[in-house]
């Protein structure tokens, strides 16, 4: 019983330091200390460390030697590696998933879409942050795409590049310095997948995950 409750413990951990990172409500570079965090969370040392290590084998948190753990810093040549690997991965699962996909999957496409489309995607005040609602939505929705493939290892390593992109999205909002059609690029990319027109699909997906990274690089050189 007392390991139960103390994966339970590690378990809950887990997911609110995970939603603080990719949120960047912790921010990259800070540092993550296990005592401030146990002591916060109302846990144990052992919950933190093991929920810690988790994160750090999703490469979500990073260990340091003599130093403990931190968020990762976020870069260029990160972002770009990262966007090159997703567009090969994300374009793989939607092909598995037209070719596979039912009425049942087309029915959750559909719901996910409209879903999406009635939440806005940024909420105001005086800097833009992304909305917590819309970004729940964005992400069942892309998942619904792709939840057709057959394939377990794909999809499990498509979900992991799609936690590490969220915190670079999440970064980009108040760097925006171009407007960009967001809701037009979904309903694009929906239309191309529920008329199963493949290649059309693929090419749509790699325009609109690129347009993001193109958006933060530049923003990034700006800021430089």
């Amino acid at each position: 019983m007392a390991t139960q409750a103390a994966t339970t413990q590690a378990d809950g951990v887990y997911e609110r330091l995970r939603s603080d990172i990719l949120s960047c409500r912790l921010r990259p570079g800070a540092k993550i200390r296990i005592n401030d965090v146990a002591r916060d969370f109302g846990v144990s040392l052992g919950a933190v460390r093991e929920a810690l290590a988790r994160l750090a084998a999703e490469d979500m948190a990073v260990a340091t030697a003599q130093k403990g753990f931190s968020v990762p810093e976020v870069s260029v040549e990160d972002l770009l590696d990262l966007t090159a690997t997703r567009v090969q991965i994300e374009g793989l699962c939607i092909k598995g998933s037209i070719a596979n996909g039912d009425i049942e999957w087309e029915t959750e496409l559909v719901a996910s879409f409209h879903r999406l489309q009635r939440i806005p995607e940024i909420e105001g005040g005086s800097e833009p942050m992304l909305n917590d609602r819309w970004a729940a939505a964005h992400q069942q929705f892309h998942q619904a795409i792709v939840a057709a493939c057959n394939s377990p290892s794909l999809l499990k390593i498509r979900a992991v590049l799609f936690a590490q992109t969220e915190r670079y999205r999440r970064l980009s909002v108040p760097l925006r310095t171009t407007d960009r059609d967001v809701v037009a690029e979904h309903k694009a990319i929906f239309e191309a997948v529920l008329s199963r027109d493949t290649k059309l699909a693929v090419t749509l997906m790699e325009k609109h995950l690129r347009t993001t990274t193109e958006i933060l690089v530049e923003s990034f050189s700006e800021r430089a």
